[in-house]
């Protein structure tokens, strides 16, 4: 295997304070905050860069505005919708009553506040709605389970995130019929008619998974301007440079890396079910014919989901799944193929050799391997000869020129590949 390298520029270097000081004092975000007004400021579930450090700045800008901010976990059904579960997730993140010195509401109950098309449900956290104010902290970026012109962002967090594990429901069953962008923002539309949604925090990340920009965006502006983000995102989601790999080896999948584990817009399969044909497909950026998962990572306390998307994995994963939260994940989204479990084995070797067995009768030579930390760490990988040579043609990577073997211990698992950053 050959270290291969994809150039991406290099992170800024971002003072958060300085930053959401400027943007939220240029546009008179904190002009309309009174002493003792009580704002719920909503963080998700995902794993962004940065996270704790911008959502304590928010708060402490808040705070020196006379507010008294508090966290309203806004993720809906993750958690395994509980309150314990949901306030967990944070704490993975940092994000504790400690470390940011507000409380935390985490109550499930919602209140319905509306219907659009005159059918469908809109519901919000009945803690938020109690308060004078919201606010909402989210990482813009294409979502894993649709495609379109929206993505995670602040009006998804809106929509299911502050509808927790009934506002999720409600909007996955509108989007089987009407389809997610027009559901969520159709259900957006209704809360930034009816709550008191005071401002949302965009984050971008760039191809490190670093936080490339940070916007402040008035409430009356967050449609618009989310939608001139999400161009933004787009361009700056890493992808893998081959347009064919025969196996790709991801060495963790996980929530806070991806909402189905591993990046659909990486891997080029689709949450509602695949076909492992050996055929590229010719509607897919890159096609992969054999995906392993090797384990699941840390944060993501056992929540499995998009386990379903591999081919092989092994039983030390299995093992770890945390079903009631793997299931309520599967169950809200509908996505019921991203649960379902592959074929698994002891041990990376024995999946590994069953995975190159599966590719019928290519020689060893021409087989196309990669292997990945994760699907946000794409800007160090390991790559077989084949893809070394291909890469050589390519001017936008960089392949290293010792290759070295894949190293097994004494178990006959891999050892720790650990990206450069």
């Amino acid at each position: 295997m050959f270290d291969l390298f994809q150039p991406f520029p290099a992170s800024p270097e971002l003072n958060f304070e300085t930053l959401l000081r400027d943007e939220l004092e240029q546009k008179s975000l904190l002009s309309g905050i009174k002493p003792g007004m009580r704002i719920a400021v909503g963080v998700g579930s995902r794993g962004i860069a940065n996270l704790q450090e911008i959502v304590t700045t928010v708060l402490d800008l808040l705070r020196s505005s006379g507010a008294e901010p508090f966290i309203v976990p806004a993720m809906g059904s993750h958690g395994g919708a509980t309150p314990s579960g949901q306030q967990a997730v944070l704490a993975e993140f940092g994000i504790t009553p400690d470390t940011t010195g507000v409380h935390f509401e985490t109550s499930m109950e919602v209140q319905q506040i509306g219907l659009f098309f005159d059918r469908y449900p809109v519901v919000f956290s009945s803690a938020a709605l109690k308060a004078d104010g919201v606010v909402i902290i989210n990482r813009i970026k294409p979502h894993t389970d649709f495609f379109g012109n929206l993505g995670s962002g602040l009006q998804k967090m809106l929509a299911i995130g502050f509808g927790k594990h009934t506002g999720a429901i409600n909007a996955h069953r509108a989007a089987s019929q009407i389809g997610h962008e027009t559901a969520i923002r159709q259900t957006a539309k209704v809360i930034l008619q009816t709550v008191p949604v005071l401002f949302g925090i965009a984050i971008l990340e760039d191809q490190h998974h670093q936080t490339y920009d940070v916007r402040a965006i008035p409430r009356a502006d967050i449609a618009e301007e989310e939608d001139r983000l999400f161009a933004k995102a787009q361009e700056l989601l890493p992808k893998l440079p081959f347009p064919l790999i025969d196996l790709l080896i991801v060495d963790e999948i996980g929530k806070e890396i991806s909402g189905t584990g591993m990046d659909t817009n990486v891997i080029g399969r689709d949450v509602l079910g695949y076909f492992a044909s050996l055929q590229p497909s010719q509607n897919v950026g890159t096609h992969i014919n054999r995906i392993f998962v090797r384990d699941l990572s840390h944060a993501t306390n056992g929540n499995g989901i998009g386990i379903g998307l591999a081919d092989f994995t092994t039983t030390r994963l299995v093992n770890a799944l945390n079903r009631n939260y793997t299931y309520t994940n599967a169950l809200t989204s509908l996505g019921l193929p991203t649960a379902k479990i592959p074929m698994y084995f002891d041990t990376d070797y024995k999946a590994i050799s069953n995975a190159v067995s599966s590719l019928a009768l290519t020689p060893p030579n021409d087989l196309r391997i990669v292997r990945i930390k994760n699907t946000l760490s794409m800007d160090h990988i390991l790559v077989s000869e084949r893809l070394a040579s291909d890469a050589a043609l390519l001017p936008s990577v960089n392949v290293g020129k010792n290759p070295v073997n894949l190293e097994f211990d004494n178990h006959e698992n891999l050892t720790d590949f650990q990206p450069i950053r």
